[in-house]
């Protein structure tokens, strides 16, 4: 017979709370009554809790693209929009920046100058701080 300690109550009560908070970990804390660290003590030492925990970000997942939908539906255009844009990228959906250009392209490079310059400022200016 396996024993069942407060611990193991605990971590049931913080997978209830978190499935009704849609994973946000400090309500989900707050209402079963422990502590974040608690809660972090046991999702990285008990893997059955931790899969139970990471479980739970396809609910809040969910939960959002119903409201996604929901909006949809209500006809509201960001969400329309944005609903394209992730999903409907196979159908062309996608925002392009397109640069034409009928000459020649130079790359002027100036060997790092530029660079060591700059980091010789911060240097400078770190120096100037610890002074202060």
């Amino acid at each position: 017979m396996t024993k069942i300690t407060s611990s193991d109550i605990v971590k049931r009560a913080l997978i209830v709370a978190l499935e009704k908070s849609l994973g946000v970990v400090t309500i989900a804390c707050k209402s079963v009554g422990c502590s974040r660290q608690t809660f972090y003590e046991y999702y990285n030492t008990d893997q059955d809790f931790k899969s139970l925990v990471d479980e739970l970000d396809n609910v809040a997942i969910d939960f959002a693209e119903s409201q996604l939908h929901k909006q949809i539906k209500e006809g509201v255009p960001a969400s329309t929009i944005f609903y394209l844009k992730t999903k409907g990228k196979k159908r062309g959906y996608i925002e392009k920046t397109q640069i034409e250009n009928s000459g020649s392209m130079d790359i002027i490079t100036n060997g790092g100058e530029d660079i060591e310059r700059q980091i010789a400022d911060l240097n400078k200016k770190i120096e100037k701080l610890e002074r202060e």
